[in-house]
């Protein structure tokens, strides 16, 4: 199932992210952020988010000890325990690749730089703390951005707006599959 690093040689352009609440499509920058991009692409192909889910929301009112406020739905595999198998990639920066994390932007969460290998999270927003420079992280090198959604924001509203509790959604939403829609 999953273990070790992932590769993906045949970049693509477009995913489908099918949840139980709708559809989202996204463009991936696998020339802007080829690490990054190749790797969550070498997931969806190997079919490791079919069954995953959207677990976390951040909104501005269920964060009250971050002095710095984002706004993100987060979702992936969700288990540590399932997670920590994984080899994490390389960070790859928002000065490096120049994606920035503008509304509808999917990054990579992590820990500490160097740590991010399935999680994902999509911007509500413009959240330029989440940028390398930004003061969301005290690292400050910022999360690796690697796409966008094109079609389907009103999905990821719908999801940041569920009930959570401590920002964990209460019912969590089943990312049923993510697909390749197109190939570059």
């Amino acid at each position: 199932m999953l273990a070790g690093p992932v590769s993906c040689d045949r970049p693509a352009s477009m995913v489908l992210i099918r949840t139980d609440l709708g559809d989202m499509t996204v463009e991936i920058y696998t020339e802007q952020a080829p690490v990054t991009a190749n790797n969550f692409l070498a997931h969806v192909e190997r079919g490791d988010y079919t069954n995953s889910v959207f677990y976390r929301v951040v909104r501005m009112d269920n964060q009250p000890d971050n002095q710095v406020k984002i706004e993100v739905i987060q979702g992936g595999l969700f288990h540590d325990e399932v997670v920590d198998t994984i080899t994490p990639i390389i960070h790859e920066s928002t000065q490096e690749t120049g994606i920035l994390h503008t509304d509808g932007i999917i990054s990579m969460a992590r820990n500490k730089p160097g740590s991010a290998s399935t999680e994902i999270f999509i911007c509500i927003g413009d959240q330029p703390s989440l940028d390398y420079g930004g003061k969301r992280n005290p690292d400050g090198q910022g999360f690796a951005a690697f796409g966008k959604v094109v079609r389907g924001m009103d999905v990821a509203r719908a999801i940041q707006a569920l009930p959570d509790e401590g920002q964990y959604l209460k019912k969590q939403v089943k990312i049923m599959e993510i697909s390749i829609l197109s190939q570059q």
